[in-house]
């Protein structure tokens, strides 16, 4: 089995210990240990000054350390779990072996539990203190330096039970060790000298720790620089400084002001990958949280465009079956004259078949109106188009006894459009300013349609109507699908209308008409400005 054969075949997994470092992590790192630094100057002068009342905080501060530690290795282990990196394994392992001898250092600390019967002198906290200071930049290193290669999965279990067993094992070993009377390790003697100063054995530690601790990080600037291996740079280096403060600023004295200043670097450095870890959940989860919205609207956006589609069709081809309706009617009523008229009736049928072919047109235009890709354009000439369209929508008969007038400008330029959506979109115009004037009486409805050319390489396209206008407090919304003001509309036609145009180039507007009515235009970019944006886009 392959690392990574039981993964998606899409990308990687985005975690912690194989996502690289981003810059904004890097400048806060250095500015952490900037800080760091700093203070470890600040808190030089004063470090030798004796703070032994202090001492009934080292249990909250041991139960912080080991709560801290503890939870940082569970998550470790989960994301061992997901990764099966041995590196990771090793650092989980790592962070429970730390955590753990924080326990019985606490307790043996001479003073602490001394009321509870609990004390084993003044060497054996020293030797626990010793064992974590060593063992736990040893994990850092072999995690540095194993090569990430992925467990097959069917062992994930077995090997988190065997690093955590094998920890507690080792750690109940060694405790015993050092707490038997008969344990054979006298050198343990020499760590402390008394309750709060250092031996000489004890001397050597510090030294031995600040190996390890460069080694540690000269390992991970040597490995990909991901976001755990960063922060893990930074542990280090507050451990580093930590060891300063206690055994060189402190003198190694327990209960001065370096020493303690070294269990507050100890406490920040248990706690940054533990911290790292959980904004980087929070921040995958946001990520997350982001990306099922999204998907979510993107669903609703297909669903409403689904439902706008299915409209706009059923809006559309309702015009030339209605018109199919009347003409069959027409031609079974020659038909059904005692001398059937078969002229007539003949003419009706063409009829019919023409609007079948209407409507043929207009689903595809629709359907291509929704498709990407190459959509069908021509040079057109407006005028000839609107007039094709008053022709056939006949708007004199059903304005009764209104007028119609075409006021068309012989010289506006060509445009370059599909023909039949163009057409839709002007008898959609048309039929609105019609539904609009059926309340005015007859002798006052007015419909003109005007064509101009603009100054911005445009033909402007204007349909006035003397109806009751356009509500004001609806006017925002009139271009929405699904929004009508008509008791049997559906709030497609403008909507189908603005959509057309602005996949033409243009743009579609509406406004009062003076004295009363109003007025809907729409701008197309002439053949010239077409050619024009063409060689640009090239």
């Amino acid at each position: 089995m392959t690392p990574s054969s039981d993964l998606s075949a899409g990308e990687p997994l985005l975690l912690l210990s194989n996502t690289a470092r981003r810059q904004v992590q890097f400048w806060l790192a250095g500015s952490m240990l900037a800080i760091s630094v700093l203070v470890l100057v600040l808190i030089a002068p004063y470090a030798g000054h004796s703070l032994t009342n202090l001492v009934v905080v080292l249990p909250a501060y041991a139960a912080a350390v080991l709560v801290i530690e503890l939870v940082t290795s569970t998550l470790l282990l989960a994301l061992f779990y997901v990764q099966r990196s041995r590196a990771i394994l090793v650092l989980a392992a790592g962070y429970l072996f730390s955590g753990t001898l924080v326990a019985p250092w606490v307790l043996t600390f001479p003073g602490v539990f001394s009321s509870l019967g609990i004390d084993e002198g003044i060497q054996s906290a020293a030797a626990f203190a010793a064992l974590k200071r060593l063992g736990f930049p040893l994990f850092i290193l072999a995690y540095a330096v194993l090569p990430d290669r992925q467990l097959a999965r069917r062992w994930v279990t077995f090997w988190i039970t065997a690093a955590v067993a094998s920890v507690l094992a080792f750690i109940a070993m060694a405790s015993w060790l050092i707490l038997a009377d008969d344990s054979g390790l006298r050198l343990s003697s020499a760590f402390m000298t008394d309750a709060f100063t250092p031996g000489l054995l004890w001397r050597a530690i510090p030294a031995l720790a600040i190996a390890l601790y460069l080694a540690g990080i000269v390992a991970l600037a040597a490995r990909r620089r991901t976001i755990l291996d960063l922060w893990l740079v930074v542990v280090l280096g507050t451990l580093l400084i930590e060891i300063i403060q206690i055994s060189y600023l402190g003198a190694g004295v327990r209960m001065s002001l370096g020493w303690w200043a070294g269990r507050l670097y100890g406490l920040i450095s248990a706690s940054i990958i533990l911290v790292v870890m959980l904004s980087e959940t929070i921040a995958v989860y946001a990520r997350l949280s982001r990306a099922t919205a999204a998907e979510r609207r993107a669903r609703q956006n297909r669903l409403t465009a689904m439902e706008a589609l299915s409209a706009t069709i059923a809006h559309e081809v309702n015009q030339p079956l209605g018109s199919m309706v009347t003409n069959a009617n027409a031609g079974l009523r020659w038909l059904d004259k005692p001398q059937p008229a078969l002229d007539e009736a003949r003419a009706a049928m063409r009829r019919i078949v023409e609007e079948g072919h209407r409507a043929n047109k207009v689903v595809s235009s629709i359907r291509t109106m929704f498709m990407k890709g190459t959509r069908e354009r021509t040079p057109l000439d407006l005028n000839l188009l609107i007039e094709q369209v008053v022709k056939q929508a006949g708007p004199e008969a059903r304005l009764g006894h209104g007028a119609v007038t075409l006021d068309l400008d012989c010289q506006a330029p060509f445009v370059i459009g599909n023909a039949i959506q163009l057409q839709q979109v002007v008898a959609n115009l048309i039929d609105n300013a019609l539904e609009a004037m059926r309340p005015v009486p007859a002798r006052q409805r007015r419909l003109r349609i005007a064509t101009r050319a603009s100054e911005h390489n445009e033909v402007v396209v204007s349909i006035e109507d003397t109806g009751p206008g356009l509500d004001p407090a609806t006017l925002d919304r009139i271009f929405e699908p699904f929004f009508t003001t008509k008791a049997d509309g559906m709030g497609m036609g403008l909507m189908f209308c603005r959509s057309t145009i602005e996949a033409h180039g243009g743009r579609l507007w509406t406004s009062p008409h003076t004295p009363q009515g109003a007025v809907f235009a729409f701008s197309l970019p002439t053949t010239l400005q077409s050619l024009m944006a063409q060689e640009d886009s090239a």
